[in-house]
């Protein structure tokens, strides 16, 4: 089943069904390959599964907003806004005619002039590489036609209302620190948005707070790690959107090497992380475990206390969504706006997360000392 365009505002949300904890859509940066999550929130909203927690990274952070700034009916009219403007406006011209030709003259022209609506080229860079221009300038890109976008699409009281809270991961140029923004923890605008979507040295740096800031997927592309860093940690079902691919075939030519290694370095060693948050929640469990077979006068001991608080509760079912690769696609693939890309990618997010909610792993029984289940689509045994 093909995705759809968006609910009108007059349809009716469906109601939420019941799930085991809150709900948390993780959405990984990878520009064009964005559309992918356009997909699969649409088949979630279709099943009422609207989130609590959006955390986003570049164009992740860039859909979580038009998520989080927009009231549940009218999310999908703001993300079909959004993409279908840039489908239409980056199409190659009808006189070329399709084909690989037209795509390659069309792919020059996003090179040389940018994306309308989105970012258009930045006339100092045409100078030199080594003009002192500043770090808000030193990019090849100017991004202030995104910010006009996004300010007539989202409304600033529901990004910041905390329905659903709203996270975006950017990196200090100057500490290389991870930061994560947080409307649960301070107000979010479009600058917060934009530096975490300003990726180097296409895009220029953003400050916040007097501090510039890149896109977070300079140092991390797969924000997961602030949901289970998250204090206090609760039960819940994670949604995490995945667009690059840690495994794949090796390279025959150089350009195929492009690919592939932007592959690996955006897809932030997801698995690894996963896995290890995996083995740190059993132990978790375990701790818990433990404590309860201890004498209740041992367990009031202020030292053993301590050692208690490491452990928790806490259960979460984490679901992997990871866009397929298409035919024909390369290392341009996420600056790939044309209306057949994007089509491409949201039907297959819309899909695959149809699947997932057919399925419903959460509802599997989990062992107690298990506090991290990981779900893939088509895994009957999660």
């Amino acid at each position: 089943m093909a995705a759809r365009r968006g609910k009108t505002k007059e349809q009716a949300v469906p109601p939420r069904p019941a799930l085991p904890g809150q709900v948390v859509l993780v959405l990984q940066g990878g520009g064009a390959l964005g559309a992918y999550q356009v997909g699969v929130y649409q088949a979630l909203h279709e099943a009422g599964i609207e989130p609590d927690w959006v955390i986003g990274t570049s164009i992740g952070a860039i859909n979580g907003a038009l998520i989080a700034g927009n009231a549940p009916a009218d999310r999908m009219a703001r993300l079909d806004a959004f993409w279908g403007n840039l489908e239409r406006l980056a199409g190659a011209p009808a006189w070329l005619g399709g084909g690989e030709f037209g795509a390659a003259l069309n792919q020059a022209e996003r090179l040389l002039l940018g994306v309308p609506g989105f970012f258009a080229l930045n006339p100092l860079s045409a100078w030199s590489m080594y003009l002192p221009v500043g770090v808000e300038r030193a990019a090849f890109y100017d991004t202030r036609p995104l910010r006009a976008t996004l300010a007539g699409l989202l409304d600033p009281a529901q990004l910041n209302a905390g329905r659903p809270r709203l996270t975006v991961g950017a990196v200090n140029v100057k500490s290389g620190a991870m930061h994560y923004f947080d409307s649960h923890r301070e107000a979010l605008d479009l600058s917060h948005i934009m530096a975490s979507g300003a990726l180097p040295p296409a895009f220029p740096a953003v400050r916040v707070g007097g501090e510039p800031f890149w896109d977070g997927g300079v140092y991390s592309n797969t924000p997961l790690e602030a949901v289970f860093d998250d204090r206090p940690r609760r039960d819940s079902v994670v949604f995490t959107v995945n667009m690059w691919h840690a495994h794949g075939p090796e390279p025959g030519s150089i350009w195929d090497a492009v690919g592939r290694q932007k592959d690996i370095q955006y897809a932030s060693r997801a698995d690894s992380h996963l896995f290890r948050q995996k083995q740190l929640h059993r132990l978790r469990h375990i701790v818990n475990e433990l404590g309860q077979r201890l004498p209740a006068a041992q367990r009031e001991l202020p030292e053993v206390r301590e050692m208690l608080g490491y452990g928790c509760t806490t259960q979460m079912h984490v679901v992997r969504l990871l866009a397929p690769r298409l035919a024909g696609e390369d290392a341009t693939k996420d600056i790939d706006f044309s209306a057949a890309g994007i089509r491409a990618r949201r039907t297959a997010g819309y899909a695959d997360a149809r699947r997932v909610v057919a399925q419903a792993p959460w509802t599997r029984a989990l062992d107690t000392l298990e506090g991290v289940a990981i779900h893939e689509p088509g895994d009957s045994a999660g």
